[in-house]
């Protein structure tokens, strides 16, 4: 369904890859978390599958379609197969809940036959029926991110991509989103959620995969949220693997292993005087 395969997407004028190396394969049906830190490459990810951004290097299959190869006049077929959901909503502000879902149907010309049913029972789905003719202004955040649900599913797209569809919303808001998209999972539509939601992720219990630095350093099936940053010595580890690697790759000596510290020792207190052990006490 979606392939990465050795994909690297470089930006202008930054030294270091938003995304290096990427193998990733994910097949009809799966529901697909995508976790890291601000800055990991999640948004990347998904702006590359929709084709906002073209890879640097490698291949980027959806639906057996070559993204890099593809001209740019056929780009509106792939999004007719990707419906995407964003943090923002990207309602239109003149538009109705109705005419919003609706729009959806008319720039790929539906007929008005099959808009007539379609939106109401996408609306129905997503429990906003009775809600038609509201303007986004007048629903809540929650609403608002149901009304950009139906507009992404009701075409009946194969894939649906969220990229932080809940970071605007209170906890339990975020978590009737999340049951909503599993029921459209469960309907059969391959889901990939990019979110740095903890308690959605661990209470999901799906495939994780988690990014760090534009690399994947996770991938989990039943998994749940576990940020790296909780722990620095992650880190710290891999890059001391990296750097014996290199040694050995170039036939150099290995460096003494790191002194053996305590999990959340703080190293800036080595040398700690009176005050600050009275403080610690």
């Amino acid at each position: 369904m979606i392939r990465f395969e050795n994909v690297t997407k470089r930006y202008p004028n930054q030294s270091h890859p938003a995304l290096e190396g990427i193998d990733l394969n994910i097949d009809r049906g799966e529901f697909a978390f995508i976790v890291g830190a601000s800055g990991s490459g999640k948004s990347t990810l998904v702006r590359l599958t929709i084709r906002e951004e073209v890879v640097s290097g490698g291949r980027l299959l959806v639906g057996g379609h070559d993204l890099r190869r593809m001209p740019q006049r056929k780009v509106p077929q792939l999004r007719r197969q990707v419906g995407t959901i964003f943090q923002d909503f990207r309602l239109l502000p003149n538009k109705t809940v109705q005419q919003n879902v609706a729009f959806a149907l008319q720039v790929i010309g539906r007929p008005r036959r099959a808009i007539r049913a379609l939106v109401p029972e996408t609306l129905e789905l997503v429990g906003l029926a009775g809600m038609e003719k509201r303007m986004p202004h007048e629903l809540s955040g929650g609403e608002q991110q149901r009304v950009a649900i139906a507009r992404a599913v009701v075409n009946k797209p194969p894939v649906l991509l969220a990229d932080e569809p809940t970071g605007n919303l209170d906890p339990a808001t975020s978590l009737e989103i999340v049951k909503l998209l599993r029921r459209i999972h469960d309907a059969g539509t391959t889901i990939v959620m990019a979110t740095h939601d903890n308690t959605i992720v661990d209470e999901m219990q799906q495939r994780v995969i988690e990014l760090e630095d534009g690399l994947i350093i996770r991938d989990e099936e039943g998994g749940s949220y576990v940020p790296k940053v909780v722990d620095s010595r992650d880190r710290e580890e891999r890059e001391a693997e990296r750097a014996e690697d290199v040694l050995e790759d170039e036939g150099g000596e290995h460096p003494p292993p790191p002194e053996d510290r305590p999990v959340g020792e703080v190293n800036a207190l080595d040398d700690w005087d009176d005050d600050a052990e009275d403080l610690l006490r």
